[in-house]
């Protein structure tokens, strides 16, 4: 396959290397599994023969006509300043050169792929209209709010649709690559995971800070609070929007605007973040934290867990130990 890697100005560095790092080991480690894929050829392209990175180092790049025949376009992320820059980024003059090619890039047919930011490259292009696609999970809200034709589940590391590949936060480039390698070869996907130690992630949802999202919208922020003043207690919605000031109508068009859930899953997440701290940070049996974070039985707590973050509350326990 050949991959045609779009190096833009203030590419996040890891992004960038992440991505080469994966393809190559790869590569190296065909010849160790029966009945191999073909090679991928990477080639970084660029407007410009030199980009300078987000830590100012320098990135030689081919001409970008070198992407008019690849098979797969792919763009790392972009660092800018979350979520302000993004505006300013997509309404530049560079951004405007790469919309264009990625709007040409898909007429012709060939795949494309990109992580944290450059999803939104791919979102401005109008290529994901209608898809399902998956970006860094602090700027789904933003994301959301732009891009309504776009089914964004940022809960997800890495989706597939219809030849697009988008990832999550900047360092689920690796996730991206390795999802790529994947789809030729499971086999070899996991000998390079094995090689370069990567763990699988299938979500995103450990690492999401609630409060973060709800913070972009003053009805959720309010919702949020108060959930979390009454998280050792059943609630209900009437209560919750009663408290705050809006119609229960309202309070769940805001919550499914602004964050892409229900108030109800809301609520959950709340729950799930606050007993995963416990379990980290405190020593206390799993039924006395799932009765302090409003479930009368551990049975309910640890089935969520396990739905939501992978983990069980042991492994998740563990995670303090190991520390």
């Amino acid at each position: 396959m050949r991959i045609a890697v779009l190096v833009l100005d203030d590419v996040f560095d890891s992004g960038l290397t992440a991505v080469l790092d994966v393809f190559k080991t790869a590569n190296n480690l065909r010849g160790c599994i029966p009945q191999p894929p073909p090679p991928w050829d990477l080639t970084r392209v660029g407007f410009t023969s030199t980009v300078r990175t987000s830590c100012g180092l320098l990135v030689g790049t081919e001409p970008v006509a070198r992407a008019a025949d690849c098979d797969l376009l792919l763009i790392p992320a972009v660092s800018t300043p979350f979520p302000h820059g993004l505006a300013p980024w997509l309404e530049s003059e560079g951004t405007a050169r790469a919309r264009e090619l990625v709007a040409r890039t898909r007429v012709r047919g060939a795949q494309l792929a990109g992580a944290c930011t450059s999803t939104f490259l791919l979102a401005d292009s109008g290529v994901l209209d209608g898809l399902r696609a998956t970006t860094a999970w602090q700027l789904a809200p933003l994301f959301r709010e732009r891009y309504p034709q776009v089914a964004l589940d940022e809960q997800r590391m890495v989706t597939h649709s219809d030849g697009i590949t988008t990832a999550g936060a900047a360092f689920s480039a690796v996730d991206l690559a390795l999802s790529l390698v994947r789809r030729s070869s499971p086999s070899l996907s996991d000998l390079v995971a094995e090689r370069l130690i990567i763990e699988e992630r299938p979500t995103q949802a450990t690492h999401s800070m609630p409060t973060a999202l709800a913070d972009r919208d003053a009805t959720t922020a309010a919702f949020e609070a108060w959930v979390r003043c009454h998280l050792n207690r059943p609630v209900t919605l009437t209560d919750a929007a009663h408290a705050i000031g809006v119609s229960k109508r309202t309070l769940q068009r805001r919550t499914q605007s602004v964050l892409g859930i229900s108030p109800v899953r809301f609520i959950q997440d709340l729950r799930i973040e606050q007993a995963t701290h416990l379990l980290r940070s405190t020593d206390e049996p799993i039924d006395v934290i799932a009765r302090r974070v409003g479930y009368e039985t551990a049975s309910t707590l640890r089935m969520l867990l396990r739905t939501r973050t992978g983990r069980t509350a042991g492994q998740l326990r563990g995670q303090r130990h190991a520390g």
